[in-house]
C-alpha cells in the first residue's frame, strides 16, 4: 500500500507562508508533532502576555509569536534545500512518486531569505531600540 507522497515545494511555500503557527510540521508529521503544537502555542501565549502585561511593548510580548515565525521561515529554508533524494528517503518511503524540484521552490526559497533577513534584522533594531533608548525612535 502506498503512503501519500509528500511534495518539498508545498512544504517549503507552508513553512514559509503558515510556519509561525506550524501547519508544515502538521502536514509533515501529523497531528502528533509536539513542536508542531508548541508552533501553535505561540499565539495564545502572546495573547496571555499582552493581557498579562499591557504597559510592555507589543514586541516583548509578541515575542513568542515572532519567534515562531523565525524559526519558521528557518525550516522552510532547511526544507526546500533538502536534496531531493533524502527528502524522499525521509517523508516518501513508501510512496511511488519521486520528488523533482522546479524553479518556483527556488523563487520561494529567495523571497523566504529575503523576508526572513529583515524580520531578524527589524526585530533586532526595535530590541536594541527598546532596551538601550527605551523606545525614542518609534
Amino acid at each position: 500500500m502506498a503512503t501519500p507522497h509528500k511534495n518539498k515545494t508545498f512544504s517549503t511555500f507552508l513553512a514559509a507562508v503558515l510556519g509561525g503557527i506550524g501547519v508544515h510540521r502538521f502536514y509533515l508529521h501529523g497531528l502528533r508533532d509536539r513542536f508542531g503544537w508548541l508552533h501553535v502555542l505561540s499565539v495564545p501565549l502572546s495573547l496571555a502576555l499582552a493581557q498579562a502585561f499591557p504597559a510592555a511593548p507589543a514586541l516583548f510580548t509578541a515575542l513568542p509569536l515572532v519567534l515562531s515565525i523565525l524559526v519558521g521561515a528557518l525550516e522552510a529554508l532547511v526544507i526546500g534545500l533538502t536534496p531531493d533524494e533524502k527528502w524522499d528517503l525521509r517523508h516518501n518511503t513508501g510512496s511511488t512518486r519521486q520528488s523533482e524540484s522546479h524553479w518556483i521552490l527556488a523563487v520561494i526559497l529567495v523571497l523566504t531569505a529575503g523576508a526572513g533577513a529583515m524580520g531578524l534584522i527589524a526585530l533586532l533594531a526595535r530590541s536594541f531600540d527598546l532596551l538601550f533608548t527605551g523606545g525614542a525612535f518609534g
